[in-house]
């Protein structure tokens, strides 16, 4: 006669983690692609109906991208390297951070990209493009 000791049949109580893990790892994919979508906007105000003209009161900042590529602000030049560094002692004591960007339509869609971008860098919230309006 054979005696079984301790030998209760019992239920086995483990999770299986294979698709937990599974999932997991197809979220961490679509987060790695698409958060660096989200990062490289540009946001720029716009506005949707006809502009009216800049509120005098304060001391506007305007930058101006010559024809050959040179930075003013407020009529001092900045070296692009600089431009950054610049901004955010221009800004350091300010409430509103807002600047006002003058291009030259021959300087290329790239570098005032990259202008902008070194604009956000230093702290700027609100961009401004200025234009001539469109004779008819």
């Amino acid at each position: 006669m054979q005696v079984h000791r301790g030998s209760t049949k019992s239920t086995l109580a483990e999770i299986n983690v294979t698709p937990l893990v599974d999932v997991m790892l197809v979220l961490l994919i679509i987060f790695m692609v698409c958060a660096p979508l989200m990062q490289q906007g540009i946001q720029v105000d716009l506005p949707k109906t006809a502009a009216n003209s800049i509120d005098d009161q304060q001391e506007q900042v305007m930058l101006i991208i010559n024809r050959n590529k040179t930075i003013e602000i407020n009529k001092n030049t900045i070296p692009y390297d600089q431009l950054a560094s610049k901004l955010k002692a221009i800004y350091q004591n300010k409430k509103t951070r807002e600047i006002y960007i003058q291009s030259d339509q021959s300087v290329s869609y790239g570098f005032v990209a990259k202008v902008m971008v070194d604009v956000k860098r230093a702290g700027i919230t609100k961009v401004g493009l200025v234009t001539q309006p469109d004779d008819k």
